[in-house]
């Protein structure tokens, strides 16, 4: 079979997997934060942390409870690595430096998962298993239960209730990414993937030398990594590595894993605010950006020589999937890789960075993405609202001057950490020495890392050498301020809109689940990040392609 054919084939295959566990899954989040029935474990839970599970949260307190645990998470994993060595499972591994320990700590609380380290040289197993798997689960759950709390801002009414976060990540975790992950784990195991606690083996190669193979609790934390669209590999080459990714199939599964959660989302939010065409509407403008990327980097691959179009990819997945996977993984802020996205044309190069400054709402991650997009379809529905000289709502709630400042905010958030911290770094003779390329390239790696971090994303461009003193900390900063503020901020919304009365539906309301409302989103998702990061794509990936 033509290499091109068996490649469309797997991503058909792909698409009809979602499409099956579109429903099932969607519904199944909506009765797990509705509900009112604790699992036994849960209760358990509850009385350890001492929580009452029946008492809702003012948004504020919503947030705090949110903040107060990441930063416990970002402290405890960096006391974990510091203190590596003299703990079990170490594998004879030393504590990790404290600028790289605290780069770490914040990059998987925020569910970024930027790796400035090779995994299988400077993490033991305890620390890989205790720490950063944790932290895998908890930050995806914490996205999630923003994205609910948001839900029900539109769905409450003269009340500055919003839920209780300790009930909402409980769920998440127990009802949602455990079984889901535990299920993952052994399909992956069946696939090929390594699970075990040794240290490894010495292995001799075709060329007499001696390699030694470290092995360890991978599949356990693949499923997790790309389920709660995390992204941080077990080894350095992550998910190009056979232990990690063995063959064809489980590339797919991956695949399939990283968008499942987001994707499903959307019938959630449909089925929780009681009209399942708006979660439509929503996957709608999702899936036309996403096609739209990903036929774009995919057809200029294609147009190159096989040898050119193979270089930093993996035979075994080809050039489709490869660039399947690179838009699934950037456009959901998952960060895992299976081929190097610096050796991609630098047009699609330049797509891809494009596709994280979109907003990561192409479906976006575990949670971010449906509650990202939904701040954006107030933005239609307000632009949409001003065309017509009429007060703009959406799902019965009046979009005021308030709501709008705090989405406004929101959505300024990362472009201000990325075009910034990319300035402070080329304007610097210590971080422009970390550039492997010169020239426009140069200019992608270190655009690509701030885009990465500030996205919460966590994928690396290539090239640049990032495990500095400066890249340590200024991305550490730019991790933990484009995850904490835009949640704050979405919080503050949820409130806000939780306040108000509903206003009824009149002849002067704009349909917001229709194609025509698809398009307006699709536009201004695509206006506001073309208008925010178009002159640094022309001084880089644009540049270098033409």
């Amino acid at each position: 079979m033509n290499d091109n054919v068996a490649g469309l084939l797997q991503v058909g295959l792909v698409i009809a997997a979602l499409a099956l566990a579109w429903r099932p899954l969607g519904d199944y989040m909506a009765w797990v934060f509705t509900t009112d029935r604790d699992l036994r474990v849960e209760r358990a839970v509850y009385r350890l942390v001492g929580v009452d599970s029946k008492a809702d949260q003012r948004w504020r307190t919503y947030a705090g409870s949110l903040l107060a645990l990441s930063a416990v998470g970002v402290a405890l994993l960096f006391v974990l690595q510091r203190i590596q060595g003299r703990l079990p499972g170490s594998l004879g591994f030393e504590g990790v430096p404290s600028w790289l320990a605290f780069n770490t700590a914040a990059s998987f609380v925020t569910n970024t998962n930027w790796q400035a380290y090779s995994g299988e040289s400077t993490m033991g197993n305890l620390v890989q298993m205790s720490g950063l798997a944790v932290q895998n689960f908890v930050s995806a759950a914490v996205g999630l239960a923003v994205a609910v709390a948001l839900i029900r801002g539109f769905l409450r009414s003269r009340t500055d209730r919003l839920g209780n976060f300790w009930v909402d990540l409980t769920r998440g975790i127990v009802r949602i990414l455990l079984p889901i992950s535990f299920v993952a784990a052994v399909v992956l195991v069946a696939m090929g993937a390594v699970q075990n606690l040794t240290g490894g083996v010495d292995a001799t190669t075709l060329t007499g030398a001696t390699q030694h193979i470290v092995g360890g609790p991978v599949a356990s934390q693949e499923a997790i990594k790309e389920l709660g669209t995390n992204g941080g590999g077990f080894f350095n080459a992550n998910s190009a590595h056979p232990f990690e990714n063995p063959n064809g199939w489980s590339n797919l599964f991956e695949i399939f894993l990283l968008l499942l959660i987001p994707v499903a989302l959307t019938r959630t939010f449909g089925t929780m605010v009681g009209d399942r065409r708006q979660g439509v509407a929503i996957l709608g403008a999702m899936t036309t950006l996403f096609a739209i990327v990903a036929t774009s980097v995919t057809l200029l691959e294609l147009h190159h020589d096989t040898l050119f179009n193979l270089e930093g990819k993996e035979q075994r997945f080809g050039v489709i999937t490869s660039s399947l996977f690179a838009t699934a993984t950037t456009g959901t802020s998952t960060g895992a890789v299976n081929s190097f996205h610096s050796s991609f044309d630098p047009i699609g190069g330049g797509l891809l960075i494009l596709n994280m400054g979109l907003g990561e709402v192409a479906p976006g991650g575990v949670g971010t993405g449906l509650y990202g997009i939904l701040v954006m379809a107030i933005v239609a529905v307000f632009v949409a609202g001003l065309m017509v000289g009429r007060t703009p709502e959406y799902l019965g709630k009046k979009l005021r001057a308030s709501e709008i400042k705090l989405v406004s905010l929101t959505i300024l958030t990362m472009p201000l950490l990325v075009l910034f911290g990319t300035g402070i770094a080329l304007a610097l003779p210590g971080p422009r020495a970390s550039i492997l390329n010169a020239g426009p390239h140069g200019l992608s790696e270190v655009l690509y890392a701030f885009m990465s971090a500030s996205n919460n994303n966590g994928s690396a461009f290539a090239g640049l050498s990032a495990n500095t003193d400066f890249y340590n900390i200024a991305l550490a900063i730019c991790m933990l301020l484009g995850r904490f503020v835009p949640i704050v901020l979405t919080l503050a919304l949820a409130g806000s809109l939780a306040g108000q009365t509903p206003t009824p539906r009149n002849a002067g309301t704009m349909p917001t689940h229709g194609a025509l409302f698809v398009g307006m989103l699709t536009g201004v998702i695509v206006i506001v990040a073309a208008l925010t990061f178009f002159p640094a794509l022309a001084l880089g990936p644009l540049a270098e392609g033409l």
